[in-house]
């Protein structure tokens, strides 16, 4: 698919009020990122926008699949317009769908940016791998960077953008540094929302977690929750560890509830141990992720090991590569679905970033 070939969706001519600006580029010759603004959607906003500019975006997706490692069907979608020059890869968390994240990527196509996603297997609305579909398997995690390099080789024309970027959240950020890590691609730079490079457990469990799950993996005849985890439940908003936003919180769980097909559950033992590798992965080869990368953590995270990324960010400089951390003070683990006062925080840093990274080729 040729820049000239892509698809023009009549976003622009979408309005809201507020916080939000949307564009109006009649002209041929004008471009969304000659008329963009860094704001975003306001939880006071949210749920008009969800029924009126957002839907209205999302409706004019693309969808489709492609045949992952071991022919698993992997969904996928994107959006975009012949006036973008700048393309956006998002990499989703565990447990999570692209259908979670209507609400970014209209923000994203807004600042100009083509938007790709695609759901990992095993959750949303790709393939699932065992008989239970709400337990959180993965035969092997190589599995899901290798789907990921199919995807952006076979989906992502990369030649018709000036710059390629990727955004990844969580296990997302596990998956989209060993893509880099250990595949040619077309990326200009990486911005990561509390990337899993570590699991939050206590202290006296991080010895025994990695054998534990190898131990129960190899001795079970078939894939099972790890101790501890069950199927899917809708935890309530009060003291959940994902985020602080009780409207964006409520929105994605009645979201599973009218798709109860992307509902997940908790890990099984061998994805404990495979996303513990992959993790330490991560930090071990640091000298073969050569594009910029920017970390948000989250101070008041509970779902990941946050010293994981001191120890990314040391690896990183010990291996000449350039990384920029920064901390959102007081946010829970999802950046991307917090409060405005945290989520404005990783969104501007995240389109600081990536501007800093687009100058012409």
């Amino acid at each position: 698919m040729s820049l000239k070939s892509k698809q023009r969706y009549g976003l622009h001519d979408i309005l809201m009020t507020d916080n939000t600006l949307i564009l109006q580029a009649n002209s041929p010759n004008m471009t969304t990122s000659q008329h963009k603004t860094h704001s975003f959607i306001q939880e006071d906003q949210f749920s008009d926008a969800m029924k009126g500019a957002i839907l209205a975006c999302w409706k004019q997706r693309e969808e489709g699949e492609f045949s992952g490692q071991g022919n698993a069907t992997i969904k996928w979608m994107r959006m975009v317009n012949s006036r973008h020059q700048r393309a956006i890869v998002v990499v989703n968390g565990r447990v999570e769908s692209y259908w979670k994240y209507q609400e970014l990527f209209y923000e994203l196509y807004q600042q100009g940016y083509d938007v790709y996603a695609l759901d990992h297997r095993g959750q949303g609305i790709s393939d699932r791998l065992t008989d239970n579909s709400q337990l959180g398997h993965v035969d092997h995690f190589d599995d899901y960077f290798a789907d990921l390099n199919t995807f952006v080789r076979t989906i992502v024309d990369s030649t018709a953008y000036q710059h390629c970027f990727m955004l990844a959240h969580s296990m997302g950020g596990t998956i989209a540094t060993r893509y880099l890590q250990e595949y040619k691609h077309p990326f200009s730079a990486l911005a990561l929302s509390a990337p899993m490079y570590g699991i939050h457990v206590s202290r006296w469990l991080r010895p025994i977690v990695y054998p534990l799950a190898q131990i129960l993996d190899l001795i079970s005849p078939k894939p099972t929750y790890a101790p501890g985890q069950v199927g899917y439940y809708a935890k309530p908003f009060t003291n959940n560890p994902l985020c602080q936003s009780q409207t964006r919180y409520r929105w994605f769980r009645d979201l599973y509830e009218q798709k109860p097909e992307m509902k997940l559950g908790g890990p099984s033992s061998r994805w404990i141990w495979q996303g513990m590798r992959a993790a330490r992965a991560c930090r071990t080869s640091t000298d073969k992720l050569t594009i910029p990368t920017l970390l948000m953590q989250a101070s008041a995270d509970k779902i990941i090991d946050n010293s994981a990324h001191d120890q990314f960010c040391y690896a990183m400089a010990q291996s000449g590569q350039q990384c920029k951390k920064i901390v959102i003070n007081g946010a829970r683990h999802e950046l991307l679905f917090e409060q405005d006062k945290y989520r404005n925080q990783s969104l501007n840093a995240v389109f600081a970033f990536f501007n800093q990274h687009s100058a012409p080729k």
